[in-house]
């Protein structure tokens, strides 16, 4: 395990003892196979952060602690390291808990650890349920401040809310959805990843609105809790449509788009209309193959540098500033993609 950095900054970046990561890097035994795995992570972390922050002046440690598929946490991951060298005047390094799905009770333990461990500020995106906001409200006690990304947990202790309207983007996605299908017959399926996530309850809250008003006859499918993993979210979509083969039209609000589309397929049903949210990998290629209608898309670069911004401000290293506007909600379709970034 090969590395240029000294024990105390990889037990720092792992949030372990110095003990811990000299008995892993020494191959001494005595350590579960996870903390090793730990150790390797807090590695690769650095390794990548190293080229883009200089160690000098004030330094943030900062916890991205998230529940949702890889394909998010991936890009999120990627939107913070690239705006790294943008956080000046303070060096921020990042610290990353991911996981796609689980109960509550072990995200808690997360947030709790980092409670004791300690923290500059923890970025998140959890559930919204008494139990994580409990814990958010134990980190504020502690002294971590805590903003949430891409959904919220009103209820607690947060410091702040990064992200888009949600509200206006379900009610976007109604517009176009029954815009595009005009005067064609059809069922519409909306599928949540889960509904205990407040931004996708506000998107499918801010959809049904507008379907009632404007479109009242258009019968609305709904499909949930399948977390946007591939598998569940194919045998949710698939069994919709076997029970309502007049169903047309797709918003989809928690993702796992490919294993939607590969159901129509399978079934030999026709999708006239699929509209999604964010630009992750699978939403890029669906989109330029055609196989998606739109993509609400939001800058998560912009967003996460606001959320450290956010963290920042909390330890008056930079100025108050006003309350945190929405995100702006870009309508993406194939011919109006973003460029690739740089590599």
């Amino acid at each position: 395990m090969g590395h240029p950095f000294p024990i105390r900054e990889i037990a720092r970046q792992a949030g372990l003892s110095e003990a811990t990561v000299d008995r892993v890097l020494n191959g001494r035994g005595g350590v579960r196979g996870s903390t090793a795995d730990e150790v390797r992570r807090a590695i690769a972390d650095l390794d990548r952060q190293r080229t883009q922050v200089r160690l000098v002046g004030r330094t943030f440690m900062i916890d991205i602690v998230m529940q949702t598929p890889d394909r998010f946490s991936t890009a999120v991951r990627a939107a913070l390291e690239a705006e790294l060298p943008s956080l000046h005047p303070a060096v921020v390094r990042s610290r990353f808990h991911f996981r796609e799905t689980g109960p509550a009770g072990e995200l808690t333990a997360v947030l709790d650890r980092i409670a004791r461990r300690g923290s500059q500020g923890v970025i998140l995106k959890a559930p919204d349920v008494p139990e994580v906001a409990a814990a958010v409200d134990r980190l504020t006690a502690a002294g971590v401040p805590v903003v949430t990304l891409v959904t919220d947990l009103p209820a607690s202790a947060r410091i702040g809310y990064v992200g888009i309207d949600n509200r206006a983007a379900g009610a976007t996605a109604a517009y176009l959805v029954g815009q595009w299908l005009g005067d064609r017959p059809g069922h519409v399926l909306t599928s949540l990843s889960s509904g205990f996530f407040r931004n996708e309850e506000e998107r499918e809250m801010g959809f049904r609105s507008v379907m009632r008003a404007r479109y009242p006859q258009r019968r609305l499918v709904g499909v949930a809790e399948g977390q946007g993993l591939d598998a569940t979210q194919y045998e949710l979509v698939r069994t919709a449509l076997e029970r309502d083969p007049d169903i047309r039209a797709v918003y989809s609000i928690g993702g796992g788009n490919i294993a939607a589309l590969r159901a129509f397929d399978d079934l030999g049903h026709p999708c006239a209309v699929f509209v999604a949210h964010d630009l992750d990998q699978d939403n890029t290629r669906l989109l330029r193959e055609h196989r998606l209608s739109a993509v609400l898309h939001h800058d998560l670069r912009h967003d996460v540098l606001e959320a450290c911004r956010l963290v920042m401000r909390a330890h008056r290293a930079l100025p108050p500033a006003g309350p945190t506007p929405p995100s702006a909600i870009q309508v993406v379709t194939p011919y109006n993609m973003p460029p690739a970034p740089a590599r």
